[in-house]
């Protein structure tokens, strides 16, 4: 997932630098969407193995 955030953040850049202002702020949206979920999973994630008594990575 931080990999597709990522490569969007990517098209949103070169979009911008290209003068596409449409899709550059679609890209973005989408890159910053995805960046949030993946953090909340990734929060999610540490916590659950936390309660399982599992060491952090």
């Amino acid at each position: 997932m931080l990999g597709w955030a990522l490569t969007f953040l990517i098209v949103a850049l070169v979009a911008a630098a290209l003068g596409f202002s449409g899709i550059a702020g679609a890209a973005s949206s989408i890159a910053q969407i995805l960046f949030v979920i993946f953090l909340v999973l990734f929060v999610v994630a540490m916590i659950a193995r936390a309660v399982r008594g599992q060491p952090p990575m």
